[in-house]
């Protein structure tokens, strides 16, 4: 992910907690916001119930990675926030929960829609 696609500034992460909307699981909550631009940006909170600071660096690294191998809308601010039962979850359970709370949002791109017009 490149650097304009994070939340970067207190003020962006202040304006979706306090306008957008959420959604939870067990393992993640999501806050997204529509932003009005070409492009979706991502922020992460991960705080210390999750556990230590190398625990919390590997939850952001899961969510980094995962959001990067995922097709979403564009025009969206989102932020995940971890609970403290993220800490000992394994990469595919994680990525299950993400996308469990993106379609139930409506920000996934759709099946047909990723399927381009190939060679006839």
């Amino acid at each position: 992910m490149r650097g304009e696609q994070y939340l970067k500034k207190p003020a962006q992460y202040a304006l979706v907690y306090n306008k957008g909307r959420s959604w939870k699981n067990n393992l993640l909550v999501m806050k997204a916001l529509s932003n009005g631009l070409v492009l979706s940006r991502y922020g992460f909170s991960v705080g210390r119930r999750v556990g230590e600071a190398v625990m919390r660096n590997r939850v952001k690294r899961l969510l980094r990675e995962i959001l990067r191998s995922t097709s979403l809308q564009t025009g969206w601010d989102i932020i995940f926030i971890a609970r403290s039962y993220t800490a000992g979850v394994s990469y595919a359970e994680l990525a299950a929960a993400v996308e469990d709370l993106l379609s139930r949002a409506g920000l996934l791109v759709e099946n047909y829609e990723k399927i381009g017009l190939g060679p006839n």
